[in-house]
């Protein structure tokens, strides 16, 4: 018997699921298996094991990967001066094939062991699901239903060169803002049709799919669950819409902002909370919003500024609030108003929830995930009362976030309630990365820098 949030110290691949494995993969006639953890980008980091192989002795990718910068560079770990191995722990229910692959392969999800068989804490899925034990413990379920933006882009290699749409059906390079225009994404009807197609094939339950703000700017919808299966999900679609671009000689950015004058890339967070039973605890028994509901969202505006690091991860992040169309810049709430950061969707009582939608598309879905519910947590259970719900335009409102990337930084370094929902080590490993970040980012003189000051100051 081995204690809860514990892997065997050996043998952590055992036999009934090893053959379970080789099983599944015996089937589908499957020659690799790419099995990989989301760092702390959000990014696949793993490795590439024979199918025959899979599943027999340990597995090992050292713990470093955590303490690495989106441009590959490591920080200091106090806790990991070693750069010690973590064993790793195939997840069976996320095995799926990878149907892009020019020879049959699969992936799979794998989590992440100390050697004394403890989990490691900083690992983006184990941040998000200590955040759902603490729900767990007082009768609660999270459910969550995200909405991912992405962008559509020429594909070039020079960094100098601006992002541009890329051709549609017919040539023409798309210039104007179509939102919700249904012949402008028939222009782009192949790559979309692969999209939900190798969707299907990964079991990854997407729904609706729009026309946004931006030329070749598109949203799609997941349909509602738990919150490990959508975070999963969102990872993997990422993968999925890069991968099928490429296969139309496209690219696909989930970068916030990544033309100038045009829509940022959000993800919203739609978020309820259930009982054991399946009620909705947002919901009275007569309909009424509960108390429950009103400290979920007081706790959103009460903590979100302490975890605005992970709503914007990057520099560029911030670039998203420069100009407010479409992306909100303050902690107001207000029912079926997009103009505001914490919208609540004009539901049925048994629907009610909550949607925040301050997070860009550059973020990591396990960390922004865990945020959120983090944030809603601490309201419900301190009792937190919300400001009024506004009327009209949220967008005039007093600018409610922070501007610049260094004042999240340090919000989240000092905040004692992230440290406790999210992990002390999680925090101190994930600010320092993101200081990191930034110093590399301002050793780079930028464009502006060399045309307008360079011989006028």
């Amino acid at each position: 018997m081995t204690r809860a949030g514990h892997a065997p110290q050996s043998d952590r691949c055992n036999v009934s699921k090893k053959d379970v494995f080789q099983a599944w993969l015996e089937e589908r006639n499957i020659e690799d298996v790419e099995a990989f953890v989301p760092d702390m980008a959000g990014s696949a980091r793993g490795k590439v094991v024979p199918a025959d192989k899979f599943g027999s002795g340990d597995m090992k990718m050292p713990e470093a990967i955590f303490s690495q910068t989106i441009s590959g560079d490591y920080i200091d770990d106090k806790n990991n001066v070693e750069d010690r191995d973590m064993f790793l722990v195939p997840d069976p229910k996320t095995l799926r094939p990878v149907p892009w692959a020019s020879d049959p392969a699969a992936s799979v999800f794998v989590d992440c062991y100390h050697r004394d068989g403890s989990t490691v804490t900083k690992s983006p899925r184990n941040v998000l699901r200590n955040v759902l034990a603490k729900f767990e413990a007082r009768g609660w379920v999270p459910v969550v239903a995200p909405e991912v933006e992405f962008y559509l882009l020429s594909p070039h290699s020079d960094p100098n060169e601006e992002a541009e749409p890329p051709e549609g059906r017919l040539g023409w390079t798309e210039g104007a803002r179509q939102p919700y225009s249904i012949d402008t994404m028939n222009d782009f009807d192949p790559f979309i049709n692969d999209v939900y197609a190798y969707c299907e094939a990964q079991g990854i339950r997407i729904d609706t799919l729009s026309q946004e703000m931006g030329p070749a700017q598109f949203e799609i919808n997941f349909l509602h669950g738990n919150a490990v299966d959508n975070a999963d999900q969102v990872f993997l679609f990422k993968r999925t819409v890069r991968e099928a671009a490429i296969e139309h000689k496209m690219h696909a950015t989930f970068l916030a902002k990544p033309m100038a004058g045009d829509a940022g890339s959000a993800l919203h967070i739609h978020q309820s909370v259930i009982d054991k039973q399946g009620n909705n605890v947002f919901s009275k028994p007569d309909g009424e919003a509960s108390e429950l509901f009103y400290g979920f969202i007081a706790g959103l505006q009460r903590y979100m500024p302490e975890v605005m690091l992970i709503f914007a991860p990057y520099v560029n992040s911030y670039r998203r609030f420069m100009d407010p169309w479409a992306s909100p810049v303050n902690l107001a709430w207000a029912t079926d108003n997009r103009t505001v950061g914490l919208r609540v969707p004009d539901s049925s009582p048994e629907a009610r929830r909550v949607e925040n939608r301050l997070a860009g598309s550059d973020v990591n879905p396990y960390l922004v995930i865990a945020a959120s519910l983090a944030c809603g947590y601490l309201g419900m259970v301190e009792g937190l009362k919300p400001t009024d719900s506004i009327e009209g335009s949220g967008y005039g409102a007093d600018f409610g976030l922070h501007r610049h990337i260094y004042s999240a930084i340090d919000a989240m370094r000092e905040s004692d309630a992230m440290r406790s929902m999210l992990g002390d080590d999680f925090v101190t490993v994930y600010t320092a990365l993101k200081d990191h970040e930034y110093r590399e980012f301002q050793e780079i003189i930028t464009p502006y820098e060399r045309e307008i000051l360079m011989f006028n100051v």
